[in-house]
């Protein structure tokens, strides 16, 4: 098991039941490699959400809202539209030569959006999260992998602006089964 997932079990329980994916498949269909840490989050706790707040996209969930590959096609046009029309500026760090975004996780009830900082010549495994408001211009780089800042957040290590309530005393994962009734 990745070490940031690891610790984050040790902070939330997972559910009983590890559900291992088709990462290769879902690589293809995504048109390239994810991060092992990710991977290592999703077969061990599924989509759902930590914490009432950190909701966890995973491929293949039926409904197309916290569906990995249909974010990222919605969460593409929605951005590009942004950005064409105004006012709210770019990022810098999508300045780079070769840089993306691809999301993760939303904030439930906020509008707000973690992405992956990606690169033509990035391995995934060195992607940043760059986390956006989602209802106002404010971005935040966070130079740690997916895990890492999902559990440092959970913990009070990251602080962030756009996850305002958190980290909370108690802490808990309700997966996307159960909410959803898949």
């Amino acid at each position: 098991m990745h070490p940031d997932v690891e610790r984050l079990t040790r902070v939330v329980p997972p559910p009983a039941e590890r559900r291992p994916r088709g990462w290769r498949e879902v690589e293809a269909r995504l048109g390239g490699a994810l991060p092992e840490d990710f991977k290592d989050l999703v077969d061990t706790y599924g989509g759902g959400v930590f914490d009432e707040t950190i909701w966890i996209l995973e491929p293949d969930c039926a409904d197309p809202d916290y569906d990995l590959l249909a974010m990222k096609e919605e969460r593409a046009e929605v951005l590009a539209r942004l950005w064409e029309v105004g006012p709210e500026p770019r990022p810098v760090q999508l300045d780079a030569e070769g840089a993306g975004l691809l999301p993760f996780a939303y904030v439930e009830g906020t509008g707000a959006c973690l992405y992956w900082l990606t690169g033509h010549d990035v391995r995934p495994e060195d992607w940043t999260v760059l986390a956006h408001a989602g209802r106002g211009p404010e971005w935040e780089h966070h130079a740690v992998s997916s895990a890492r800042f999902i559990v440092s957040v959970l913990t009070g290590e990251i602080r962030s602006d756009i996850l305002g309530d958190l980290p909370l005393d108690d802490h808990a994962f309700d997966p996307n089964d159960e909410i959803l009734g898949s």
